[in-house]
């Protein structure tokens, strides 16, 4: 019996499911298994949570699936019962699967489904899912215990390409646009072409033209000058075309536009002209030395120069990266390959760093005639010396040679007024290995080589332009909100700050090298060339497939310089596929002849990314017993004593007080942990679930070998 409050009348027997805990009591306590709702008043029974659903029938088509069930057969005594739909993406094998994106679209919606139904789209074509779908009711928060469920496994099918992210354009004349863009997050198979639908802002879609591309790169014919033109794309497998892509606008050169770059490239052309006379002129020469010499001698010694001139390489029309230390006056080279910009045109918003020579600014750029663009400054500060000026506007000279989708684009200088400025594209994530240490976990392995495709396409341009500047360390690479991934000459700052204790290593030959990032050849012997930026993108794609861990860990460069002679090289980073470490090591070749050209590399990674399933064998680490300072990817778990130590090892730290609230408070708690466990605990992020996992599974097979090493 019970009574609820004083101004009841009389007792009332206890309702179902629960007893009166004592005399005079004010509610009957829930037996065990039983619960009320914290909006159940005392008068009403103690219900239970309901049973799984049952009959799960699944319907697949292409990328999409509708699943549908029957109710469970036990409701716990309740009318609310209501459905969460739990999404895991696996691996071929189904031995580990992981949450699914966030991109995955639920109709009506994913959690609180009142019918029995739901339809699943956005899925990843030829992929094999599983599905739980909860039962739960009003008690189902206060049972201990997860919610009753009933999984189902299926595999997507063949679906056509998903959609282009974005559009570049690299060029424009009166009558033409030369667009590029990024192959589709998820190709789905090999893009056989890409179809272009174009039409006249003014007018609409139905009166647009088409046009089709082989590669992602499209010119588009036969347009009106000074019109702005709608584009967009869309790509083409076996399954049939995607969505086209987002409406974006480009706009054809005017009369008055077309005739002031033909004004600001007549010196250009000139020197070029003249440039080719002489290089005509040396070809004569050489091949006449070469033919006499030949008589002595069936073997001729060229330097790396004339090689790069004699054996073709670059493209028919390819212009040659011009020196500008070679100019007599080398604010001549400024004026000839940097346009001066109005300071009137600038707005300066925040700083966002500092530079060599001054701050670097967030601003606007407002040309006339051409909308508003975002826009990073850099200044020079004062108090500047003749030669620091030299040397700052030098790199606008170096820039202003670039025209390339994936090298930062100089907008123009500022040299009439004060401070003086660099202006140039501005990249809204800032530099990439930073922005991976910040999303670490958070991109799939065909975004990742989506960005080294980026890095490795911008080099190949350089290279073909016959652009050695130190080498690839000496770069920065930016990346955009659509993560494209873009190569600038910004000195060395970032490599030189990155190591306070032992920030660079001197060279007998004299100048500072950040070792980590350089080729042997370039420390021995300062012979930088196109192939040690080859070896400097081996060790990028090594910082990016480990979302930014630095390259050798703590090991000092003197120790790195020791390592790498006696064949040492980086162990893949965690879960990166063995044909992506497979091209770092041949990037690590100590022959420089042996690595890979940039066009090779380009090559492979866009067969890489049109074939996804080469990319699902991951690389394993083979201990080297020579090497002791291999295998900082896998910690040596009998070190730790601390599920503290262990966390703070797989920088995984910020998750410390959640195990320990949870009870996981040791290691051998720890090696019990399931998925379930990490989301309950809060750890919901895939990336951060997967790196855990992977983690707890190797130190189980640790203390497997070793049974009393953690004990």
């Amino acid at each position: 019996m019970f009574k609820a409050s004083q101004e009841a009348e009389g007792c009332s027997h206890c309702p179902s499911n629960s007893r009166s805990p004592s005399e005079a009591s004010p509610i009957c306590t829930c037996r065990t298994g039983y619960y009320r709702a914290d909006f159940d008043p005392p008068e009403v029974a103690c219900t239970s949570v309901p049973s799984g659903p049952r009959n799960v029938i699944s319907i697949v088509n292409e990328t999409s699936i509708i699943l549908e069930w029957h109710p469970p057969r036990e409701t716990g005594g309740r009318d609310d019962v209501t459905y969460n739909i739990i999404c895991k993406k696996c691996r071929a094998d189904r031995r580990s699967c992981s949450r699914c994106d966030d991109n995955v679209e639920f109709v009506p919606k994913q959690l609180g489904l009142t019918e029995c139904r739901v339809s699943i789209s956005s899925l990843w074509a030829h992929t094999p899912y599983t599905f739980d779908i909860q039962a739960v009711n009003g008690v189902s928060s206060k049972s201990p215990f997860p919610p009753q469920h009933v999984s189902v496994n299926i595999t997507t099918n063949q679906a056509a390409p998903s959609t282009v992210p974005i559009m570049h354009q690299v060029s424009a004349t009166m009558r033409s646009i030369t667009l590029s863009w990024p192959q589709p997050e998820q190709p789905n198979g090999i893009i056989l072409d890409y179809e272009i639908r174009y039409y006249e802002k003014e007018h609409n879609e139905f009166n647009s033209s088409m046009a089709r591309s082989q590669t992602n790169t499209a010119r588009i014919d036969g347009l009106r000058p000074g019109m702005v033109y709608v584009v967009q794309v869309r790509a083409r497998t076996v399954a049939g075309y995607g969505k086209f892509s987002g409406k974006m606008c480009f706009q054809t050169l005017t009369d008055d536009d077309y005739k002031s770059e033909l004004r600001e490239q007549l010196p250009l052309i000139a020197g070029s002209a003249a440039a080719g006379v002489v290089f005509v002129v040396s070809l004569v020469a050489i091949s006449i030395v070469c033919s006499r010499k030949r008589a002595y001698s069936k073997e001729a010694v060229y330097s790396d120069k004339l090689q790069h001139y004699s054996t073709g390489r670059g493209s028919p029309g390819m212009k040659i990266y011009i020196d500008p230390f070679t100019y007599e006056d080398p604010n001549e080279a400024v004026r000839e390959f940097a346009k001066e910009i109005d300071v009137s045109f600038v707005k300066i918003e925040e700083v966002i760093g500092a530079g060599e020579f001054g701050e670097v600014y967030k601003g606007r750029l407002k040309l006339p005639g051409k909308r508003e663009i975002y826009v990073a400054i850099k200044t020079l500060k004062a108090g500047y010396s003749e030669k620091q000026r030299r040397d700052f506007l030098s790199e606008a000279s170096i820039m202003g040679q670039f025209d390339h989708p994936n090298i930062i684009r100089l907008e123009g200088v500022v040299t009439k007024s004060r401070p003086v400025m660099i202006i140039t594209e501005f990249m809204e994530n800032g530099a990439l290995d930073s922005f991976l240490r910040q999303n670490d976990g958070q991109f799939t392995v065909i975004q990742l080589v989506g960005m080294l495709r980026g890095i490795a396409a911008g080099m190949k341009y350089l290279a073909e332009m016959n652009y050695v500047h130190r080498d690839l360390a000496a770069r920065n690479i930016l990346v955009n909100s659509n993560l494209v991934c873009k190569v600038s000459d910004f000195g060395l700052s970032r490599y030189l700050q990155d190591d306070t204790s032992d920030p660079t290593y001197t060279s007998s030959l004299g100048g500072k090298i950040p070792v980590r990032w350089t080729a042997p050849e370039a420390i021995a012997y300062r012979k930088f060339t196109s192939a040690s930026d080859v070896w400097s993108y081996g060790i990028v794609m090594w910082e990016v497939m480990s979302f930014g861990e630095r390259p050798y860990w703590d090991m000092s460069n003197q120790d790195v310089i020791n390592a790498i002679e006696q064949d040492y090289r980086l162990p893949p980073p965690m879960d990166c596929p063995a044909a992506l470490h497979q091209l770092m090591l041949d990037c690590w070749q100590k022959d420089r002849n042996s690595r890979p050209r940039f066009a090779e590399i380009v090559n492979t990674l866009d067969k890489m990314i049109r074939n996804p399933a080469s990319l699902k064998t991951v690389a394993t680490i083979t201990a080297v017993p020579s090497q002791p300072l291999l295998d900082r990817s896998i910690p040596d778990f009998t070190a730790f004593t601390t599920v503290d130590d262990w966390l703070s090892a797989i920088k995984m730290v910020q998750y410390r007080d959640s195990f320990l609230t949870a009870g996981f408070t040791s290691l051998q708690l720890v090696t019990q942990m399931t998925s379930e466990d990490l989301l309950r605990i809060g750890v919901t992020l895939a990336g951060h679930q997967k790196k855990i996992l992977n983690s707890i599974h190797s130190m189980r097979v640790q203390m497997s070998q070793s049974p009393t090493a953690m004990a």
